[in-house]
């Protein structure tokens, strides 16, 4: 039976779709707040009252049912004066136009079901409950991402009959550790941030210093069982794993012993499961893979940050990643015990073109894979993936849209060589599509986290906006290069807010009484309601904006030749992790 892929002719359709309905409401999105008082925003753009908009938005009723729109408009704007005249319209339009109204995704469940109809095997982790319930000691969105992404890869790995995983903007190895503990594979984690590379060492040290710690209690714990006075055995079950390594469990001590293969060696890894009154005995089951996720989690909440091109490093920077790149390799030559990890480490800045051997010397057939890949990098996985022979599949999960860089933006920041993030497929560079920074900024918005009540920093924003006005009437520099930062977080009140912001703008502030700052606020502070609904409209807009980028990615793979499968599957709860689809691509069997 064959893989259930979207055609790529109604891919296209759905494309066509969903850039006809941004091309009349991405003009909100593109507002851009700090200007919102000084633009007149809300008149520019908003025939109805921001009470309609907010009482719209907050009832559910409004996004339900077809309503016949009113004439002369189109997704609620007015034709004649472009401005929004049926907010109605314009919920149900968002709803229709984001992945989940499109109809382009699958969900978890379908893929593995899709693998084992083209492979008609056993894919890893079938058996066991995909719910994971985090210990106190775990980060619950880093558990949750890292135990849906794994079983995705380790599934396609063993779908393309592969054992070795490269994982890119890996960060400090969360997903590496538990890849190449839990599913026996070997990993290369490659980040361009040395410091996360030293993270990821670090982590791997206490992982195996933890790890011996368990084993030497374990020992203990079993000798003084055999010594009791009523001389009764230890008991236990084995348990042999497809690579004829054999776990076991012991009573005593209720820890589940597992021979792992890392990197080069083999070594004995033991977690404590005695927590749970049910702990399981297979070692296959999620109680497992939920104390693995503990015992790797005691030091990590890993955060996105921008990559630096090694155009922008200093030449000490360059020479300190060349210099850990070639110790590693000898270290690896030498086989040496002690610095041996769960895996691989490596400090690089990555594109499509870099030669992967070069850093990968003992490289083979993989699975390239990258969670929370931040701007460029995501295209540039999927780019790296399409050119490499020896790259068999893919699953990539980006984020930070506001990053990336676009083709057919004027100002073309952040092209590195020409090649930009925004569009990858031919189909949308043809038509020059463009979405704009601001739009791509509403693009990282989580609807799913301010529906279910967690709300947007509203007043930070409002502060901002009166600054504008203010250092437009008063300051002839107000389009300073500098930029105001995070002033709100230490001010006391909105007269500290300006104040603190003047000096670090390097103004005059004594241009301005208390008074005069506060008469400002005074002002303002009843048009704020404008400002709260207009940002909800963006967040209303925000899965859209995404939609399209993300369908642009999955149109890219689907015109490559040498890719035979290709999908845009939704990998997690939007609640737990907004950025939550993955793009998974498999390329023909050479076999």
């Amino acid at each position: 039976m064959a893989f259930n892929d979207l055609p790529i002719e109604t891919l296209k359709r759905r494309i066509d779709e969903a850039q006809r309905f941004l091309s009349i409401s991405l003009s909100i999105s593109n507002a851009h707040t700090v200007d919102f008082y000084t633009r007149d925003v809300w008149s520019t753009f908003m025939c109805v009252s921001p009470e309609e908009v907010l009482c719209a938005i907050s009832s559910t009723h409004d996004r339900m049912g077809a309503v016949e729109e009113k004439k002369n408009a189109t997704f609620g704007f007015c034709n004649a004066s472009k401005k929004l005249v049926d907010i109605s319209a314009l919920l149900r339009a968002a709803k229709a136009h984001c992945l989940p109204g499109l109809g382009v995704c699958m969900q978890l469940e379908e893929l593995m079901q899709n693998l084992r109809l083209i492979y008609g095997n056993t894919i890893a982790g079938e058996s066991s409950d995909k719910v994971l319930v985090p210990d106190e000691f775990m980060n619950c969105k880093k558990a949750h991402e890292v135990q849906a992404m794994s079983e995705v890869v380790a599934s396609l790995a063993e779908c393309c009959r592969v054992k070795q995983v490269i994982d890119v903007g890996s960060g400090k190895g969360y997903l590496c550790s538990y890849l190449s503990m839990r599913f026996n594979l070997k990993v290369f984690g490659i980040d361009s941030s040395s410091t996360n590379t030293h993270g990821a060492q670090e982590r791997n040290r206490k992982l195996k210093k933890f790890s011996k710690a368990y084993q030497k209690q374990n020992r203990a714990a079993g000798n003084q069982a055999l010594d009791s006075e009523d001389g009764s055995k230890q008991h236990s079950r084995n348990y042999e794993n497809s690579d004829g390594n054999k776990n076991f469990i012991t009573k005593e001590t209720g820890s589940f012993v597992a021979q792992v293969e890392t990197s080069d060696l083999s070594k004995q890894v033991t977690i404590d499961l005695s927590a749970s009154d049910n702990a399981t005995l297979d070692p296959s089951d999620s109680d497992a893979g939920s104390s693995f996720l503990s015992m790797l989690s005691l030091d990590v909440i890993e955060d996105a940050s921008p990559r630096v091109h090694p155009s922008q490093l200093s030449l000490e920077e360059r020479e300190k990643r060349k210099r850990e790149n070639l110790e590693r390799k000898a270290r690896e030559g030498r086989g040496n015990d002690s610095d041996s990890s769960l895996f691989s480490p490596l400090t690089s800045y990555v594109t499509a073109e870099t030669e992967l051997k070069t850093l990968i010397t003992e490289l083979e057939d993989a699975v390239l894979v990258g969670l929370h890949t931040c701007g460029d990098l995501a295209p540039s996985t999927l780019r790296m993936f399409r050119a490499k022979q020896e790259l068999r599949a893919v699953c990539s999960v980006g984020c930070c849209y506001h990053l990336l860089s676009e083709e057919f933006d004027q100002d073309r920041q952040g092209c590195i060589s020409g090649v930009c993030g925004f569009p990858m497929s031919q189909y949308l560079k043809d038509q020059a599509c463009f979405c704009g920074r601001n739009a791509r900024m509403s693009a990282c918005l989580a609807l799913e986290r301010v529906s279910a009540g967690g709300g947007l920093p509203m007043e930070s924003l409002f502060y901002r906006a009166v600054l504008h006005v203010i250092l437009q009437d008063h300051y002839d520099c107000f389009k300073s290069e500098k930029r105001v930062g995070n002033v709100y977080s230490k001010a006391s009140s909105f007269v500290d807010y300006v104040r603190r912001a003047l000096r670090k703008l390097d103004l005059d502030e004594t241009k301005l009484s208390d008074d005069d700052i506060q008469s400002y606020h005074d002002r303002y502070r009843p048009r704020m309601n404008e400002m709260v609904a207009f940002n909800m409209l963006k967040v209303t807009l925000a899965p859209c904006i995404e939609g399209l980028i993300l369908l642009d990615r999955l149109c890219y793979l689907k015109e490559q030749e040498n890719v035979s499968h290709s999908a845009l599957v939704q990998l997690f709860d939007p609640l737990q992790s907004p950025r939550c689809y993955a793009v998974v691509g498999i390329k023909e069997s050479t076999v």
